[in-house]
């Protein structure tokens, strides 16, 4: 990936899971673009026994804020892309989140508690509270979250090529992804990655995403 960016746009600065930073002084410069690849987002499935819970992550980042994100899963052949302003799709055909009117009969995503104490705080600020509960389908779970098969997805020890691709496909889908406490996930070369990584949350709408109550357990 990094060779064909490196072509097509040899100015642009590449952030990457494997390789680091290519043109990462460019990346300082104001009005410049970053591209930010995670070549497999669940690297413990990809080699276990559930290969549909993997995928592919590229983010294009203008100004500190994530303008295309891309999950491509190349064995299930799924693809969806979000574009700043565009609705989402997956194999060029538009999604949607559903609408949650009742969190008592919400299906939710989370990070196995046993994962770390935030994963158990973000288990506990949602799971007595809905009707099902998935786990572990990291990337792809947002992918699912944009398509309607989810309410609410918690998430936590995140790097920012774990979840900026993330963001247009949920918000082009017509859903709302911030951090635990509800702010805007920004990003830029200079920011610091929080210690034990971001702590996420997204819902199929203002309602289901307020209804996690995740601030309120977890400052």
């Amino acid at each position: 990936m990094v060779t064909v960016i490196t072509n097509a746009f040899p100015s642009h600065s590449i952030y990457g899971e494997e390789t680091g930073w290519h043109n990462r002084d460019n990346s300082l410069i104001p009005n410049h673009f970053i591209w930010v690849l995670d070549p497999i987002d669940g690297t413990s499935s990809f080699v276990g026994k559930d290969s549909s819970a993997f995928g592919i992550l590229v983010a294009v980042i203008y100004n500190g804020r994530p303008i295309i994100g891309c999950i491509d899963h190349p064995i299930l052949k799924l693809r969806w892309m979000g574009i700043r302003g565009r609705r989402t799709t997956v194999n060029s055909e538009q999604v949607s989140t559903m609408d949650c009117h009742d969190m008592a009969k919400a299906c939710v995503h989370l990070k196995g508690p046993n994962y770390n104490d935030d994963a158990k705080q973000g288990y506990d600020c949602i799971s007595s509270r809905v009707a099902k509960k998935f786990f572990d389908r990291n990337c792809i779970a947002y992918g699912e979250l944009a398509s309607g098969f989810y309410d609410v997805v918690v998430d936590c020890a995140l790097d920012p090529f774990d979840f900026l691709a993330l963001i247009p496909i949920i918000n082009g889908a017509g859903g709302v992804i911030t951090d635990w406490q509800g702010r805007e996930l920004l990003w830029s070369p200079l920011r610091m990655i929080p210690e034990g990584g971001f702590k996420i949350v997204g819902g199929s709408c203002w309602k289901a995403h307020s209804s996690t109550n995740c601030s309120s357990t977890v400052l």
